[in-house]
């Protein structure tokens, strides 16, 4: 074997490491697969805040808008994710790159805590997530809001990310200032408008939205190890592929 060919072989795996982190799967930031994705996802997040401007409703005139509802707080932090996502991949840049992974420890727990509350209350009652005088969202909007950003995202992170180093306890930090700072917002929403984004507020007492507020950081923080976990499944973890994998993969290059 020459020392010339070892050579070849090492600069190209050294190449491929500098692209991307040994567990990511995909190449990111790139102008293939990973700006596909985010195109496409970047049109569904677009499209959605469409709706929200050409299709008004009471809620267009309220104190607050539309960001009185956590799915659409959700909204704009997903969406600033696949948009700096998606510059990243055309200008090449991993300041951007590295930005958007910043974003996603937040977005996607969010989205998915919002995912999973928001279905699992629907099936129960859709009034009390619906306030009466709104029109009944259509599936194609409604899937936008509330499911579209959670896939997104898992599919960024599952196949266009670097694995998470977040633990327990700092997940549980982020989810549990996010559900605070929301109920405070959504306080003073309350006292502008006279009414909650969500009847299921009016329906509890103070206490019971402490508690309701308490499972919402809760589920959030259990989504992020949750991914975590996923993501180990399908690119394997630290562990598993650590500074040796490179080596491996210097061999299979001969």
């Amino acid at each position: 074997m020459s020392a010339a060919k070892l050579q070849n072989a090492a600069v190209k795996q050294g190449q491929k490491l500098a692209s991307k982190h040994p567990l990511q799967r995909l190449d990111s930031p790139s102008r293939g697969a990973s700006a596909l994705l985010h195109f496409l996802g970047s049109c569904s997040f677009t499209y959605s805040f469409y709706y929200l401007i050409y299709f008004p409703n009471s809620i267009n005139e309220a104190w607050g808008w539309h960001l009185q509802f956590l799915t659409c707080c959700g909204l704009v932090v997903a969406a600033l994710t696949y948009y700096t996502a998606l510059l990243s991949d055309l200008l090449l840049s991993p300041a951007l790159y590295r930005l958007k992974n910043v974003l996603a420890l937040t977005s996607a727990p969010l989205e998915c805590c919002i995912s999973i509350l928001y279905w699992t209350i629907k099936a129960i009652d859709p009034k009390l997530l619906q306030h009466p005088d709104l029109p009944d969202l259509e599936l194609l909007p409604d899937l936008s809001f509330h499911l579209n950003p959670a896939v997104l995202l898992a599919l960024d992170l599952l196949f266009f990310s670097p694995p998470w180093t977040l633990t327990p306890l700092p997940a549980l930090g982020v989810s549990g200032a996010i559900a605070v700072g929301y109920w405070f917002w959504v306080e003073a929403c309350f006292a502008h408008n006279g009414f909650y984004p969500y009847p299921l507020f009016g329906q509890l007492d103070t206490q019971g939205r402490a508690v309701l507020f308490a499972g919402a950081a809760s589920i959030m923080a259990v989504s992020t190890l949750v991914l975590k976990k996923v993501y180990e499944a399908v690119n394997g973890s630290v562990g598993a592929k650590g500074p040796a994998a490179g080596v491996e993969d210097v061999k299979k290059e001969l």
